[in-house]
């Protein structure tokens, strides 16, 4: 079968190579000049199944109230005059209790454990490299609030089956034995040893070569414009040179699928949260991080990669503004130089930021739509390197005929009612778990 995926970010990249791999004849089309430019260039770097989990939870309203009045907050809101970027922060409110949060976190849960899986057997079947580290993600908590406060968070990592610790500061410093320069500035934390890190660009880069090996075609500097549609099928993608057709179509565009899905009466709750990073050299190897720590309280993850520090972060609801801002360099510095002051030199440090594709209950839309040959991969937040191999093999699968080896219930656009017509799922393809 010939198949467009529109988008070559970790998702599309991810989805083309699986797809290849399946037999497809398989075309990708990006505005970029190569692939992963985009949100995958700069993102924290964390595979992180233990750490899926949703913004919007019980008590985060009174949260976010008290963050917009820091210095240093993880949330800043720049009110627009745009109805998607209201209607999408109603909806995050209207998911931050105990019972959709429990709902949203297992199915990011399910999704992203499995992805880690996948990507093991890729690595392994490959040798792909990228930095790769797989020592874990620990999770750091600077008040013993925020540590009772995991409690709601281990809950569903017992009932998901996740592997966990709860560290005192003498097992947070064994874990990363540069905390021990900062003893006093934490008071526990909760370590996820499944978890993994590595380079999301680098990555990216890689497998869009091994794509190119089994055949797959990457159009780079070509504009996406619209949809061709004819009844309830997808004809034809007009872009920049031209129009192209395919038998099936995937859409894996990040924070921008839903101005081409509109277009077609598509409407998906997917909006930017834009998000910063720096890439910080490393001066004392024995001062740097040995995997991932996440910073609780200023909601930054700080990862090794190579002789690079990642520190990334923050939450900006701004629409599709992509200045860079000093202000948050200034919250990403100040969080590094709190936990590992020797480890790197910020001054020396790339800057960058990204939008993050988002749904309002944390979960991505994958899979089928109202149109029988289009299908949708998107709205992966800041989860996108968690979950990329695993959303890319349920795609494959999909559009094999082949049954996913996960449940499907709960990652299809229907999820939000009825504001579109009933999705067409494939047949032979069965939802309930």
């Amino acid at each position: 079968m010939k198949i467009i995926v529109l988008g070559s970010g970790v998702i599309g990249t991810t989805s083309a190579y699986f797809l290849a791999q399946a037999g497809h004849d398989v075309t990708v089309i990006d505005r970029q000049p190569a692939a992963g430019m985009e949100t995958s260039y700069g993102n924290a770097g964390e595979i992180s199944p233990g750490y899926a989990t949703p913004w919007a939870a019980p008590g985060v309203p009174a949260k976010a109230l008290k963050w917009l009045t820091m210095k240093h907050s993880p949330l800043v809101i720049r009110p627009k005059f745009d109805p998607h970027m209201w209607s999408w922060m109603l909806q995050m409110l209207a998911n931050c209790n105990a019972r959709s949060y429990e709902i949203n976190k297992s199915r990011m849960v399910r999704i992203a454990e499995y992805s880690r899986d996948v990507l093991k057997q890729l690595r392994a079947d490959t040798g792909i490299s990228y930095d790769e580290r797989t020592k874990g993600t620990l999770q750091l908590f600077r008040t013993q609030k925020q540590l009772d406060m995991a409690a709601h968070d281990i809950a569903v990592l017992q009932q998901s089956g996740v592997p966990y610790n709860v560290l005192d500061p003498k097992g947070c410093e064994s874990a990363e034995p540069a905390l021990a320069r900062v003893r006093g500035n934490f008071v526990g934390g909760l370590q996820l040893p499944g978890d993994e890190t590595g380079d999301c660009f680098k990555f990216t880069q890689k497998l869009a070569e091994m794509a190119k090996a089994l055949g797959v075609k990457f159009r780079h500097n070509v504009t996406i414009e619209h949809l061709v549609i004819e009844g309830d099928k997808v004809t034809g993608v007009k872009t920049s040179q031209g129009e192209l057709k395919a038998d099936s179509y995937l859409v894996a565009m990040g924070s921008f699928s839903p101005f081409l899905l509109r277009q077609i009466g598509i409407k998906i709750p997917v909006y930017p949260v834009k998000g910063y990073s720096i890439t910080v050299p490393i001066t004392d190897a024995a001062g740097a991080p040995e995997s991932t720590v996440m910073d609780e309280t200023y909601k930054v993850a700080i990862t090794r990669m190579g002789d690079r520090i990642r520190v990334g972060g923050t939450a900006e609801i701004t629409g599709y503004d992509r200045t860079l801002r000093q202000s948050r360099r200034e919250t990403l510095e100040f969080s590094v130089n709190s936990l590992f002051p020797n480890g790197g030199d910020v001054s020396k440090a790339e800057f960058w930021c990204g939008l993050r594709p988002n749904t309002p209950d944390g979960t991505p839309v994958i899979g089928p739509t109202p149109y029988r040959n289009l299908f949708l991969n998107t709205g992966h937040g800041t989860l996108g390197w968690t979950m990329s191999c695993g959303s890319a093999r349920v795609m494959a699968d999909m559009l094999s005929g082949r049954q996913p080896e996960i449940a499907l219930d709960g990652l299809f656009m229907d999820r939000y009612g009825n504001i579109n017509k009933p999705v067409q799922v494939p047949s032979g393809i069965t939802v309930a778990a």
